[in-house]
């Protein structure tokens, strides 16, 4: 196992929008946790992406119906409660394309648990920071959402007959646009890791083209697996993948656009200029 704990690449601007967004999805988790099981999951209904919700968006508009107790089989706490309640057990979802899509943005900040969010901003912080420092605050923010949307709409297409009244939750879509990024931009940039050989622990610089084309070869390898055997596993691992592709796709136009003013272009700018004697006269007034 390989896990990034921290890359060698400084930065000039502080990276308040990153802090913003995992400031964002910190709260709304600690929000959750006075929450039982059932309402746990009638959030993540509500809330959280379903695909088959956004399929009925764009043909016929009907609200979908999901029963609580097919989709509860493996929480046995949820399930408990739920018996216990006596509640109606059949939750009805708008079917709307404002609903639909309202909920491709809130599903990017919740969280199954804290796990499940200290590993997504933990990339987000390593990685993020420098993506927005290259990009700057406000264009950060917005290919951080967009290609969140667009990692949802890849799970979409992907999603199984199951799966598809699933609810999907979580930033990963989102922080994978951010790895794409990062991959494209600073392939060479070093990141200390720490591996993981059974019960034997080693710290290890890599490059992080290395460290990221392992973490996308897993996800096409999980994902891949997923479509074979018709199931996902309870991951979107397709909204990884898309999430990457979309960050490595986009990125370079990007850079294109926005000049570079990060600490590396500057510091090559100071180095680049040298002082010639022989053309003297320029500096001449």
């Amino acid at each position: 196992m390989l896990f990034p704990l921290i890359d060698e690449n400084p930065t000039r601007r502080w990276p308040f929008v990153t802090v913003g967004l995992i400031a964002i999805n910190t709260l709304l988790l600690l929000g959750m946790l006075g929450l039982d099981p059932l309402e746990h999951n009638r959030l993540f209904l509500e809330y959280g992406f379903v695909p088959q919700r956004f399929t009925e968006a764009l043909h016929s508009g009907e609200a979908v119906q999901i029963d609580l107790k097919d989709l509860l089989q493996d929480s046995p706490e949820a399930r408990e409660v739920l018996d216990k309640s006596q509640e109606n057990s059949i939750v009805t979802l708008p079917g709307t394309m404002s609903a639909a899509l309202g909920t491709i943005f809130s599903s990017m900040f919740l969280h199954a648990g804290i796990a499940h969010l200290v590993g997504n901003m933990w990339f987000l912080w390593i990685f993020g920071n420098n993506v927005e420092d290259r990009l700057g605050h406000v264009p950060y923010l917005l290919f951080y959402l967009l290609g969140g949307i667009f990692a949802a709409l890849t799970h979409w297409i992907t999603a199984t007959s199951t799966g598809a009244l699933i609810p999907t939750v979580g930033a990963s879509g989102a922080v994978a646009v951010i790895l794409g990024a990062y991959a494209v931009t600073y392939p060479k940039a070093q990141v200390r890791c720490a591996l993981f050989l059974f019960v034997i622990f080693f710290m290890i610089d890599l490059p992080a083209l290395v460290v990221l084309g392992i973490w996308i070869a897993f996800q096409l390898v999980q994902g891949l697996g997923a479509l074979h055997v018709g199931l996902d596993g309870g991951v979107a691992w397709w909204a990884h993948i898309g999430g990457f592709l979309f960050g490595m796709a986009i990125m370079p136009l990007l850079s294109r656009m926005i000049p570079d003013t990060t600490y590396s272009a500057v510091l090559k700018q100071e180095r680049s200029f040298q002082f010639d004697p022989r053309r003297h006269d320029e500096f001449r007034f």
